[in-house]
C-alpha cells in the first residue's frame, strides 16, 4: 500500500499530526524507530500508569487512534520518487504521497575538561535511561547547563531517591524582560513551579550563574569543577564537589538530517539552532513536505503537538480553523522568550584547556582544532572538518557541530552556514552494507 501520508517520528508532534490527517480521511503510516509510541517527551515502560509524564492523557487519546504503525523501523533515508517519496528503513522501504517530518531533536553539548569520564551523561540521556529502563545515573548527580529542561532531569532523579544539585549557568530572572509572553503562557509556569516544589521537597539546592566546567576521576567522574560565571560565562570563582554522576545540557538541535535529504530551506532560529523552514501552514519549502516540531524550532511539547496537529490538517487537505495557528502563535512567542532568557555565551570557550577533547569520536582535542585554524588556515566548520577530523566519526558532528562550529568562527558569530557544513548527512542511520547496495541497484 502506498500512503497518502507518512509521518516520520512519533513524538508529540508526530503522534498529533498523523491522527489529524487519520481523522481528516488521509491513509497515514507512522515510521518511528522505537518499540513504541511517545518519543523522547513521552518515554515510558511497560505498565506506567502516568505518574512522572506530563501530558499523559493526551499520550493516551493519541496511541488510541488506530493507526498504521511502523514501529522499530530506523529511517536512513528519504527520496522523492514520481509523484511522491519512497522512505528507506532498517526493515524495508515505505512509499507515500506527502510526509510529514517530525524527527525531533537532542542534548545540545558544550565540551569541558573530564567530559568523556563514565558517568558524565547528557541531561536527555539521564532522563531517558530514568523514564525508559528504571535506571538512576548515579548516587549523587550534579545536574549543570541551561535551560528549563534541567528543572525535570533534576526532579525525576530526586523522586527516584539521588541526591541532586543543580546549576543553572542563565537566570530565569530574565523571564521579567518578558511580562507578555509570559502573561499568555502561564500554564508553562505553573508547570516549572511544580519541578521546583518537588526539588524543594527534598532539599535539592538550585543554583544560577553556575555551571561545571570541569569533570575529574580516572575510570568514573568522581568529583566536578563548579564555577560561579559573569553574564558572558567567564568563570569568576571555583569549588569543587564529590559526585559519581554528572547529567548535562545547553538546550537542544534539530535532527535536520531528512529535512536536508529532501531539500528544505533553513534559518537560524532565536537560540542559535540551525531548524527547517516552515510557513503558516507547516509547509517546508520542499513540495509535499510538511515539518512539526523540533525540527522547526525547540520550543516544547505543547507547541509540538499544536505544530503536529496543523501539519496533519494541511497536509491532508482539512481546514483547522483560526483556534490553532493563534495557540502556535502563542507557544511561539514563549519559545522566544525563552531562548532569550537562556542563551549559550561565547564564554565557555575559555573553560577548555588544550588537550580537552572536542570530537569524542575521533578523539580531537582542542588543540588540534585551533591548529586546523591558525596554521591550516581553515575558515570554517567544514573545512575545520576535513583538516581536523572533528566531526567525521561515529555520530557525525551530532555532539561536536555546534561547538566545533562556534570554535571556527572565533569572534564572529555563528552563521546558518555554518551549522548547515556539519548537519547534512546522506545517511541519517546507520546501515547495513547490503541495504545500500540494495538501495544503490534500485536506484
Amino acid at each position: 500500500m502506498v500512503a497518502d501520508i507518512a509521518v516520520l517520528g512519533a513524538g508529540p508532534a508526530g503522534l498529533a499530526a498523523a491522527v489529524a490527517a487519520y481523522r481528516a480521511g488521509a491513509r497515514v503510516t507512522l515510521v518511528d524507530s522505537a518499540s513504541r509510541v511517545g518519543g523522547q517527551y513521552w518515554r515510558h515502560r511497560d505498565g506506567d500508569d502516568g505518574r512522572g509524564h506530563h501530558l499523559w492523557p493526551t499520550l493516551l487519546t493519541l496511541r488510541d487512534t488506530p493507526l498504521d504503525l511502523r514501529s522499530g523501523h530506523q529511517i536512513w533515508h528519504v527520496e522523492r520518487t514520481g509523484a511522491g517519496f519512497t522512505i528507506h528503513t532498517s526493515a524495508g522501504e515505505i512509499r507515500a504521497g506527502k510526509v510529514i517530518v517530525a524527527t525531533g531533536a537532542y542534548d545540545r553539548q558544550l565540551p569541558f575538561p573530564g567530559w568523556t569520564l563514565p558517568g558524565v551523561y547528557t541531561a536527555g540521556g539521564a532522563q531517558a535511561l530514568l523514564k525508559g529502563h528504571g535506571v538512576v545515573v548515579g548516587r549523587r548527580v550534579v545536574v549543570a547547563g541551561t535551560g528549563p529542561f534541567l528543572l525535570p532531569v533534576a526532579a525525576g532523579l530526586a523522586e527516584a531517591g539521588a541526591r541532586v544539585a543543580v546549576f543553572e549557568a542563565g537566570s530565569p530572572l530574565g523571564f521579567a524582560r518578558h511580562p507578555g509572553a509570559v502573561a499568555r503562557n502561564l500554564g508553562k509556569l505553573v508547570e516549572g513551579a511544580g519541578y521546583l516544589r518537588v526539588l524543594r521537597r527534598h532539599r535539592i539546592p538550585f543554583h544560577t550563574r553556575k555551571t561545571v566546567v570541569a569533570a575529574h576521576g580516572d575510570d568514573q567522574v568522581r568529583a566536578v569543577t563548579v564555577a560561579t560565571l559573569d553574564s558572558a560565562w567567564h568563570v569568576v570563582d571555583r569549588r569543587e564537589i564529590e559526585c559519581d554522576a554528572v547529567a548535562v545540557g545547553y538546550g537542544f538541535t534539530p535532527q535536520l538530517d531528512i529535512p536536508l535529504q529532501l531539500g528544505c530551506d533553513t534559518h537560524l532560529d532565536v537560540d542559535g539552532s540551525l531548524v527547517a523552514t516552515a510557513d503558516d501552514h507547516q509547509r517546508a519549502s520542499a513540495p509535499g513536505v510538511y515539518l512539526a516540531g523540533e525540527v522547526c524550532g525547540v520550543g516544547g511539547a505543547q507547541l509540538s503537538l499544536v505544530e503536529g496537529e496543523l501539519a496533519g490538517l494541511h497536509a491532508a487537505g482539512g481546514t483547522p480553523g483560526t483556534r490553532l495557528p493563534r495557540r502556535r502563535d502563542t507557544l511561539r512567542a514563549f519559545a522566544a522568550a525563552m531562548h532569550r532568557v537562556y542563551p549559550v555565551q561565547p564564554g565557555w570557550q575559555t573553560w577548555l584547556d588544550d588537550d580537552t577533547q572536542v570530537c569524542r569520536c575521533e578523539e580531537v582535542p582542542l588543540h588540534v582544532i585551533r591548529e586546523s585554524i591558525v596554521e591550516l588556515g581553515a575558515t570554517d566548520p567544514r573545512a575545520v572538518k576535513l583538516f581536523s577530523r572533528a566531526g567525521m566519526g561515529w555520530c557525525q558532528g551530532r555532539v561536536c557541530g555546534f561547538a566545533t562550529a562556534c570554535l571556527a568562527a572565533r569572534d564572529r558569530s555563528v552563521t546558518a552556514h555554518d551549522l548547515l557544513g556539519l548537519a547534512a548527512r546522506p545517511i541519517a542511520q546507520p546501515v547495513t552494507l547490503g541495504s545500500l547496495a540494495q538501495f544503490m541497484e534500485e536506484g
